[in-house]
C-alpha cells in the first residue's frame, strides 16, 4: 500500500429518518473493514468543523443518501469551482473542501458517493429494502476503490 496516503470517508445523514441514514451506515461498514490509511467519520450533516479533518487528508469521500437517484449509487468527483456561499449551516461537500483550503491551506481532491433511497422524512429507524441493497453495492464498490487508491 502507498506509504502515508490518507483517505477520509465522511458518511452523513440522519439514521432516525429512514433512508437518510445511508451515509452513516456506509461509514460504519467502511470503518468495520479497518483499512490502514482510511479515516472514517459519521455525522448528521457537514459542518465547518469538518474542515480541519478534511485538510489533514489526501483524498476525501462524502457519502450521502439521494432522493430520485435512478442507479443504486454513483461516485462523482467534485470540481475545483468555488461554492456560491460558505456558511456555517447546510455546508455542502464543495463548501467543506473550500473551507479546508481557506482555513487550513489544503483542499484535497473530493468525491461524492450518492446512494439511492426511497423512504425519507418519516421518523423511523432502518433502511428500506432498496436502500439496504444499494448500501451493499456501494460498500463493495467503495471498498475496492479505496484499496486501489491505497496501492
Amino acid at each position: 500500500m502507498r506509504s502515508g496516503r490518507r483517505i477520509l470517508v465522511i458518511g452523513y445523514g440522519n439514521p432516525g429518518r429512514g433512508d437518510d441514514g445511508l451515509g452513516p451506515a456506509l461509514a460504519a461498514g467502511i470503518d468495520a473493514l479497518g483499512l490502514q490509511g482510511v479515516t472514517v467519520d459519521s455525522d448528521y450533516q457537514l459542518t465547518v468543523d469538518h474542515a480541519s479533518l478534511i485538510a489533514a487528508h489526501d483524498v476525501v469521500v462524502f457519502a450521502d443518501a439521494m432522493i430520485g437517484l435512478d442507479v443504486p449509487f454513483c461516485l462523482t468527483p467534485i470540481g475545483k469551482t468555488q461554492p456560491e456561499t460558505l456558511g456555517s449551516h447546510q455546508v455542502s461537500p464543495e463548501a467543506a473542501l473550500a473551507l479546508a483550503g481557506l482555513l487550513f491551506g489544503h483542499a484535497p481532491p473530493g468525491w461524492v458517493l450518492a446512494m439511492g433511497g426511497d423512504e425519507f422524512g418519516e421518523v423511523k429507524e432502518g433502511l428500506s429494502p432498496r436502500a439496504a441493497k444499494n448500501l451493499g453495492l456501494a460498500l463493495d464498490y467503495l471498498r475496492a476503490w479505496l484499496v486501489a487508491q491505497l496501492i
